[in-house]
């Protein structure tokens, strides 16, 4: 699975620090948690289950930022099927 457009506009955006944020984008459910500044740094997406667990893809965001805090490399990293 790729990541569209309009998921990576949600993924580009700053949510609370350290958290759990769930929503829906077309058919697909979307659960993503946030690091201490709050950038999404692992995001599942696929369907969710009556308990809310998401059946489907995994990635991971590799962000490396330098000493003054600017990002210098931004990727997500597809880690196969939950």
């Amino acid at each position: 699975m790729k990541i569209g457009e309009r998921l990576m506009k949600q993924l580009n955006k700053t949510y609370a620090p350290s958290q759990l944020i769930t929503f829906q984008i077309s058919r697909y459910d979307v659960a993503l948690k946030t690091d201490e500044d709050g950038n999404p740094v692992l995001m599942y997406i696929g369907k969710a289950n009556d308990r809310g667990i998401i059946r489907g893809d995994q990635f991971a965001r590799r962000l490396l930022k330098d000493e003054t805090g600017a990002i210098i490399k931004d990727h997500w990293d597809h880690k196969g099927k939950v």
